[in-house]
């Protein structure tokens, strides 16, 4: 079966701004029988995200994300239908994600690294589970409980420094804090520098005098935590107490766009790409 895929054509430099051109869509055959423990799957959604920009490097920088590598597929968070199925846990027909999803048209993969999902959790709108109801709706949510030192009735203010992207127009929504929860500087990853990045020695100053805390979240060290975060972010949104936004684009052919998009500020909320239609086998 020819099929189509995205592999990273090139690299941007540890301080060059990705482009478009950094990727490449090519044509390539996908096996017509799978093997035991193996499903087919459609691809409906894929996912761009600012960490990727460290995946474009050679060395990522973190001991948690291994780099893309040149002519070979890319990866991501991904949704998709099961088309055939030889593992026990999935039936075709089930909506399915993977935080390791090829961007490909259609793919096969171990049944193991794949996880159901209910659409009805999302009233139906399966790429909610890239955003609000997936991996950076998490982020908002356990960072802020873990990390934000929320007192109720102390009427602290919060500010989120990103508060247009995926993560940041959700944090605003959920509760109040008064210091610094470091996750993500996406104005950061086109330069070589460590994360976090060094304060200027006058801020640095200013933290210090004021005796203002700041301390870095990383959301999986927090497994343990998704499975009722999912439900929470669920209800949430069913009762109309969580806004959702998204900024969409179609073909898999516009993945190097919505990513170049992305990393300079092209979306409002969760930037996805629909690769195909939802429609049910």
């Amino acid at each position: 079966m020819i099929i189509q895929r995205v592999v990273l054509n090139s690299r941007p430099g540890k301080n060059g701004n990705p482009v478009a051109e950094n990727f490449r869509i090519e044509e390539d055959n996908l096996p017509d029988n799978i093997n035991e423990g193996q499903v087919q799957v459609r691809t409906l959604y894929l996912s761009v995200d600012p960490y990727m920009r460290c995946r474009m490097n050679e060395d990522t920088g973190s001991d948690y994300i291994t780099p893309w590598q040149l002519s070979q597929v890319v990866d991501g968070g991904g949704i998709g239908i099961v088309e055939e199925s030889k593992h026990v846990h999935f039936t075709k027909g089930d909506f399915v994600t993977s935080f390791y999803w090829p961007w490909q048209t259609k793919v096969i993969l171990n049944g193991n690294s794949l996880e159901k999902v209910d659409p009805q959790l999302a009233n139906g709108h399966l790429s909610y589970f890239l955003g609000a109801i997936g991996m950076p709706g998490l982020t908002s949510l356990i960072g802020i409980q873990e990390k934000g030192h929320i007192t109720a009735g102390s009427n602290q203010t919060m500010v989120v420094s990103g508060a247009a992207g995926a993560c940041g127009s959700l944090a605003g929504q959920m509760n109040q804090n008064s210091h610094i929860i470091l996750c993500g500087q996406i104005s950061q990853y086109n330069k070589d520098v460590p994360y976090p990045p060094p304060l200027p020695p006058a801020v640095e100053a200013i933290q210090k005098e004021r005796n203002i805390t700041r301390e870095r979240f990383l959301v999986l060290n927090y497994k343990d935590e998704f499975e009722s975060g999912i439900l929470q972010l669920s209800q949430w949104f069913k009762e109309g107490k969580l806004k959702i936004k998204e900024t969409v684009v179609n073909g898999l052919e516009n993945m190097g766009v919505a990513f170049q998009s992305m990393m300079t500020g092209g979306n409002i909320g969760k930037q996805i790409v629909c690769i195909s239609e939802e429609t049910s086998l």
